[in-house]
């Protein structure tokens, strides 16, 4: 195992659509075993092929709730299902999110309260998992990943506007760049 360089905003594999993965072979799970280890060294609570430069429809997630109980798991060639988002603005504090391939930055974004995830496990079998609250903002901000979508994009006015300013003061939004987990210190 290996913790791999995260991706930065900007570069290619970030910002288009991840292929399927179809057969889970011992490079997919190799994969999987570097983006576990990967995600616990950023620290995050979620990472997706992409985010370490993969072009495949894989992430991985790991998350204690306020009560300790454990979530975790790989999704493989996943679906993702959601309730409608709710109308109004995103709290500043409730619903604010980060994103290891924007690292250091946090910014409100209203996500729906509720997800179901159907997708494959290492085993290569089929699975759907119901999520609620927190876990499902992880499993959305995820999905996304696999749809080229990063966190930001999806930011209103003003927090829109704020991302743009953040990314353009750190000179981020070309390819080739990467922080690596363990070694890079980022500023939060």
């Amino acid at each position: 195992m290996a913790v791999l360089p995260i991706r930065i905003t900007g570069e290619p594999v970030l910002h288009s659509p991840a292929a399927p993965v179809g057969t889970v072979t011992a490079e997919v799970r190799a994969l999987v075993a570097d983006m576990i280890e990967t995600m616990k060294a950023a620290p995050g609570v979620g990472l997706a092929a992409p985010q370490v430069g993969v072009d495949a429809r894989i992430f991985v997630y790991d998350w204690v709730d306020d009560s300790g109980e454990r979530h975790h798991g790989t999704a493989i060639d996943p679906e993702l299902l959601v309730s409608p988002p709710p109308l109004g603005e995103a709290d500043e504090d409730e619903d604010s999110e980060g994103c290891l391939s924007v690292p250091g930055e946090r910014f409100p974004l209203l996500r729906s309260a509720h997800a179901l995830l159907r997708a494959t496990d290492l085993e290569g079998r089929r699975f759907e998992l119901e999520a609620d609250g927190w876990l499902a903002r992880i499993l959305q901000h995820e999905y996304d990943h696999l749809q080229g979508i990063l966190y930001v994009d999806r930011l209103a006015h003003p927090h829109g506007k704020a991302a743009l300013k953040a990314i353009k003061k750190q000179s981020w939004g070309a390819p080739g760049q990467s922080w690596l987990p363990g070694r890079d210190h980022l500023e939060d």
